[in-house]
């Protein structure tokens, strides 16, 4: 195992200070990006180069163009149609998200890529395999069934990504992980990005990689540490959804991700949530992709002020706007609190984590305070005159707004 010479190396000032095709300095300038992040810059050229590399980086750091820059700029060869790149991701969600940034990055060379995942259509994505796709992105369990049923050829597959690696393992893919990695080619690149570095992840790491460099930027520990933190104790069997809106309506976050522990509570509290007149809808694995995608859609646009969700179905999600993250139900174990409270404050942006924690998740909160030293500041839950002086500074603002 080697390590990156720089852990935290300095960005470039400009894309025009790394070297890049004219295509693709074309699509970037499309997409909006003038200075690249600290792991796109950190990444490029050890990618370029042939070296397997694990990566430690936050989710919403810029790892999509990081490995997707080098790839299509230079390691895809254009004039060879077929699959040269496969990239492994946990959720549909995500799936869609990068293959969608890919497309854009390689829209002026003509690289054609295909996103494989379970919900959709078998035939339409047998036919854009069939159809010459150079770069799959790919959750694990469709792919390996692509590959079983040899529909998807892996002979020619030089680079191998797998995006939110501590993820997919959390969820339980080690099997398919593993599985898909026996059927690909012995000689190639490994890519593995990952919020944390967990012992599985090296193990991962050095079963599968030759020599790989490890490059260790912000990790969602990080993150997490560099928001704020409170807790609400319900005592004396306070209803906690009543509880909850009490604190939305004296925090008045801007948009949150409300996390339950169970999928029946999401739609539960998502209905509790427009009952009393706010935006908001629920995401769980029952949804439909369809409707699935919609909610998405909504809160990419800022168009959801409250996403009610669990765990597995946010995964993978990026909202670059997020305020709040609010823990309606606390996480049964710290890695979660991690996770889940490490998608708010991105990008420089200040974020705040707020839970409710009941007298039987207490150990839980102790727990947190021992393994990551996070210590949440605990406030009393709003009274009435509390509730009563944000509901005169609304009708001020209203008409400061008029």
């Amino acid at each position: 195992m080697t390590e990156a010479a720089a852990a935290h190396p300095s960005p470039a000032t400009t894309f025009d200070a790394l070297e890049l095709s004219e295509d693709v300095r074309k699509a970037i300038t499309d997409m909006g990006y003038s200075t690249p992040t600290p792991v796109q810059a950190a990444v490029l050229d050890p990618i370029r180069r042939g070296k397997s590399i694990v990566v430690q980086a936050r989710t919403g750091t810029g790892k999509t163009a990081a490995f997707g820059l080098p790839i299509i700029d230079s390691l895809i060869r254009k004039g060879q149609p077929e699959l040269q790149a496969l990239i492994l991701v946990p959720t549909r969600e995500l799936a869609l998200q990068v293959a969608g940034e890919l497309e854009k990055l390689g829209k002026y060379r003509g690289t054609k890529i295909a996103a494989v995942y379970g919900g959709a259509s078998m035939e339409r994505q047998v036919a854009e395999l069939a159809g010459g796709a150079q770069i799959v992105v790919g959750t694990p369990g469709r792919v390996l069934d692509h590959l079983r049923r040899g529909t998807m050829a892996p002979k020619s597959i030089r680079i191998f990504v797998l995006d939110e690696a501590d993820e997919m393992l959390s969820m339980g893919f080690a099997k398919e992980l593993n599985a898909i990695i026996e059927l690909l080619p012995k000689e190639r690149q490994g890519l593995y990005f990952s919020a944390t570095i967990a012992p599985d992840i090296e193990r991962l790491a050095n079963r599968h990689l030759r020599d790989p460099e490890y490059v260790t930027l912000s990790s969602d520990q990080i993150g997490a540490l560099e928001i704020s933190h409170y807790v609400y104790v319900l005592r004396g069997g306070l209803d906690r959804r009543e509880a909850l809106a009490k604190i939305i309506e004296v925090e008045d976050p801007e948009s949150a991700v409300v996390f339950c522990n169970t999928r029946d509570e999401t739609e539960r509290l998502a209905e509790f949530l427009k009952r009393r007149g706010y935006d908001a809808d629920w995401l769980n694995g029952d949804l439909e992709q369809r409707e699935r995608e919609r909610v998405m859609s909504k809160t990419r646009e800022g168009k959801l002020r409250f996403l009610v969700a669990t765990d597995v179905a946010a995964r993978g999600i990026d909202i670059s706007h997020l305020t709040h993250v609010i823990n309606a139900d606390f996480p049964e174990n710290p890695e979660s609190y991690v996770h889940r409270t490490g998608r708010t404050g991105r990008a420089g942006r200040t974020g705040t984590a707020i839970s409710l924690v009941g007298p039987r998740e207490v150990g839980s909160l102790y727990l947190l305070r021992l393994t990551y030293k996070i210590r949440p500041f605990e406030k009393d839950l709003p009274s009435a005159g509390d509730l009563k002086t944000r509901e005169e500074a609304d009708l001020v603002q209203f008409f400061v707004d008029a």
